[in-house]
């Protein structure tokens, strides 16, 4: 009989969310920040120490590892688990102090910063008094998102390497970089991966499998004025900043915002906005799990800058939409096993399990659409992309033997 090393999950998890690898949206290259490939680096050199077989750390910084079958048939399915090893740029996530906090004894957690974890803003903690939590000091994010699945899949396998009785299949692992700015497997070469079906673990709490996610399109709207002083601008000047603001202000304000939605309710998010007199530009993202709403979205853009650009004679305005990526469940009906093997999984170890949708995106949305299944399974991440982020041990060990229940089902299909 086997069992997760908690300990050694546990120093896992605490070392790699020490690098910092935050992404950044406004770079060109692959990966974004640097500072991934450090992380990169560790992890390769911890595969190769565990003997992990094909260890590559490419020159986009991906990580590739294999764990080899331990059944007797070769035609058994080869099963990929992904994470993504970048942060979200949307808090601080350099010199992260993390804390760990033993035997939770409920409560408001109070952080070194000021800041505070409530119950009454995440009610999940209700269900962890016991546990062992990690937290950030307040002034960071802490990168459970997704560490906490790095860490897992890597605790997962050197389990599997250390008890070769375990049965699966073969098993791939891949690190992703740039996944929280919507390249994550942007160079990853599926034909070099060869897998049948692929599981992120780069999900919620614990016993969550997410099948749906929004479908996605970001939108860039340029203003292009004309500046002058203003000493001098009667008549002349054509201030593209006045136009960018009643853009906005004529955007859905009591609905379609992420503000004002939910369950599976989509919206238009005006996130950046910046310029000058001269040139100014707003960044949007549209979201729906229905496709067709995000042509809705995208009409609805171009017809507010048409009113905008007729109240403001001279102002020139370009809607520029990017397609993102889309719903999950669309490809998953392709492959129901790689849902309901997962949810028997759980039912083996005797633990309760939901499907769930996802008000956002991960790389199995884009994997999905390239034609390899990817569901997305739970890591212990709560309060994800805020300062006031932690993660639970309890539920990563949980994690880390569900898939390994998971890989023994998948062992006795037949590819």
């Amino acid at each position: 009989m086997f069992e997760i090393n908690r300990t050694r999950l546990l120093d896992r998890f605490l070392r790699y969310v020490k690098i910092g690898t935050t992404a950044d949206p406004n770079s060109t290259t692959y990966p974004s920040s640097e500072c991934q490939r450090e992380l990169g680096r560790v992890l390769a050199d911890e595969l190769k120490a565990m003997s992990a077989d094909d260890v590559v750390h490419d020159e986009h910084s991906l990580v590739y590892a294999t764990v080899p079958s331990t059944v007797g048939h070769a035609d058994v399915p080869v099963v990929a688990l992904v994470a993504h090893v970048d942060t979200s740029p949307d808090a601080p996530g350099h010199a992260v102090k993390p804390g760990v906090i033993e035997n939770y004894d409920g409560g408001d957690i109070p952080l070194a910063s000021g800041e505070v974890i409530r119950v009454d803003a995440c009610p999940a903690l209700k269900d962890l008094v016991g546990a062992t939590l990690i937290t950030t000091d307040g002034t960071t994010l802490l990168g459970g998102d997704d560490k906490a699945g790095v860490a897992i899949i890597m605790e997962l396998a050197e389990t599997l390497i250390e008890n070769p009785n375990l049965n699966h299949g073969p098993v791939k692992i891949v690190m992703t970089c740039d996944e929280e700015i919507g390249r994550g497997t942007d160079k990853i070469d599926l034909g070099k991966l060869a897998a049948d079906v692929a599981y992120t673990v780069d999900g919620g709490g614990a016993g969550v499998v997410d099948v749906e996610t929004f479908s996605a399109d970001a939108a860039t709207v340029r203003f292009i004025g004309d500046n002058i002083h203003p000493a001098i601008a009667k008549g002349r000047m054509i201030n593209a900043v006045r136009a960018a603001a009643d853009f906005v202000a004529a955007l859905p304000r009591h609905s379609d915002t992420p503000e004002t939605t939910e369950g599976r309710q989509g919206f238009i998010h005006a996130n950046n906005i910046n310029g000058s007199v001269g040139n100014a530009q707003i960044e949007l993202i549209l979201r729906s799990f229905d496709a067709a709403d995000l042509d809705a979205y995208a009409d609805l853009l171009r017809k507010t800058a048409a009113d905008v650009q007729s109240n403001w004679p001279g102002i020139k305005i370009e809607v520029v939409i990017r397609r993102q990526y889309r719903n999950l469940g669309e490809g998953l009906a392709k492959l129901p096993e790689s849902i309901t093997l997962a949810k028997q999984a759980f039912e083996n170890l005797g633990r309760p399990c939901t499907t769930e949708i996802i008000r956002g995106g991960t790389d199995g949305s884009v994997l999905t659409e390239k034609g390899l299944p990817t569901p997305n399974l739970s890591s212990g991440q709560h309060n994800i992309h805020s300062v006031r982020e932690f993660a639970c041990l309890d539920e990563m060990v949980a994690a880390t033997e569900h898939l390994v229940e998971l890989l023994s089902l998948w062992s006795n299909q037949r590819s």
